[in-house]
């Protein structure tokens, strides 16, 4: 696999951190960044997944936003009356 260099700014204070966590596992800079954006890019995704499911259901139920607040306020309700 090919790989490309890239010049990133970081504020000394973030790097600093950076250096820190990759010395403490015992890894370089660039693998702690790469590996940073990979996982970046995984929970994104799985963000993206979760709530196109959620607008799926949404359309299917014929739920509305209205609707979710209706029930967050019930829920809240309930729970204080406990």
């Amino acid at each position: 696999m090919p790989v490309n260099t890239v010049n990133i700014s970081f504020q000394d204070d973030l790097l600093k951190k950076i250096d820190n966590v990759a010395q403490e596992e015992s890894r370089s800079r660039s693998e702690l960044i790469r590996e940073a954006a990979r996982m970046y890019i995984e929970r994104r995704e799985k963000w993206r997944e979760f709530f196109t499911y959620g607008e799926q259901i949404q359309k299917a139920n014929k739920i509305t936003e209205k609707d979710v607040f209706a029930e967050i306020r019930a829920v809240r309700k309930s729970k204080r009356k406990q």
